[in-house]
């Protein structure tokens, strides 16, 4: 099967299709420093640097027309940028000019006809209207012979640590097709992954440090209060926990979002990353026991990103590559549903 990643970022849906056995062809992303991270760990893909409203669907021509699709069946992979669904984005807009990004992603399902398709985006772009973007793409698909099966899918049930939610879409054009049995959980009897089992091992840092074995285990600097207040924070706990002065004002008010300046613990999943991941003041991404917020390392491994894996740019642009990634664990299992609808045939 040979994989065409739009919206591809750093790489996460690639490499756990990879893992899979898939072959990864190309990938498009707007994000020059993502695809830079994309092509240090991928080299042998055409990588392409370009917005995909300016991209013809005939780009894809070189890759595709000397193939014998029966013996190399193509799936496309568009995980658009999920911030104008979110329900964590307050300034929303109907005009966000990414709320179109699977319309464009349609051109080229339009003009290829894969036999296989996969969307990932966050939970409620189902719920937006109707004619609403969502819908229109799988009336598309529908026109255009596909059967589909979505669902929001828990990114922990698959073994991922981290309680991840995602919308999931899967097509397919050689038959009916559906979502492979959950590996962790009660409904797997396999407990959930933890923090514990994917970051403890890591070598300890400071806050503001880097590890001089490995570049992207990198935390960011705190403030002397923001020190005094995670200092004043136990694993797993949040500002509940702060003495009065710690407080901010409104928190003061507020008693809601306990997550920020949160611990995580070290025998549950992380909350779900952001682009913010890093941050101790963006949820609950304190390091359990050591008194930062996570590393870029640690994040991508409650990722499930491997540690050899490399990403580049800034501190702030490695955190949103990891953020915004889909875990590759999580493509990989999914991976499953694809080949099982090739052995039913």
């Amino acid at each position: 099967m040979r994989v065409f990643d739009f919206f591809s970022g750093c790489g996460g849906t690639s490499l756990g299709l990879r893992n899979a056995g898939m072959d990864i062809v190309f990938a498009l992303d707007n994000d020059p420093v993502a695809i830079e991270t994309y092509q240090v760990n991928f080299p042998e893909v055409e990588s392409v640097a370009r917005d995909i409203c300016v991209t013809e669907s005939s780009i894809l021509s070189p890759l595709i027309e000397a193939q014998d699709r029966k013996q190399s069946p193509l799936l496309f992979c568009g995980c658009a940028p999920c911030q104008p669904f979110s329900k964590q984005n307050g300034n929303k807009s109907a005009e966000d000019p990414r709320r179109n990004l699977l319309s464009e992603f349609s051109r080229f399902i339009e003009y290829w006809l894969p036999e296989f398709v996969m969307i990932e985006n966050v939970p409620g772009i189902q719920k937006v209207g109707m004619g609403g973007a969502f819908e229109s793409f799988t009336q598309m698909l529908h026109k255009s012979g596909y059967s589909f099966d979505f669902n929001i899918v828990p990114a922990r049930s698959f073994g991922v640590p981290q309680k991840r939610e995602r919308l999931v879409l899967l097509a397919s054009r050689l038959g009916s097709i559906s979502f492979p049995e959950f590996t962790h959980g009660p409904e797997a009897g396999q407990p959930y992954s933890t923090v514990e089992e994917w970051i403890k091992d890591l070598p300890e840092i400071a806050a503001g440090e880097v590890c001089k074995s490995d570049p992207d285990h990198q935390a960011a600097k705190l403030s002397a209060l923001n020190l005094e207040r995670i200092r004043s924070t136990p694993e797993g706990g949040s500002r509940d926990s702060w003495p009065e002065h710690l407080l901010l004002d409104c928190h003061k008010k507020h008693k809601g979002h306990t997550d920020v300046y949160g611990r995580l613990h070290w025998k549950r999943p992380a909350s779900g990353l952001t682009t913010r991941c890093i941050s101790l003041s963006n949820g609950r991404f304190g390091h359990p026991e050591q008194d930062r917020a996570l590393s870029l390392r640690e994040a991508a491994c409650l990722q499930t990103f491997p540690r050899s894996y490399r990403f580049c740019g800034s501190l702030a642009d490695r955190a949103k590559q990891v953020g915004n990634a889909v875990p590759p664990l999580m493509a990989q299992t999914i991976a499953q549903s694809f080949f099982k609808v090739l052995e039913a045939r």
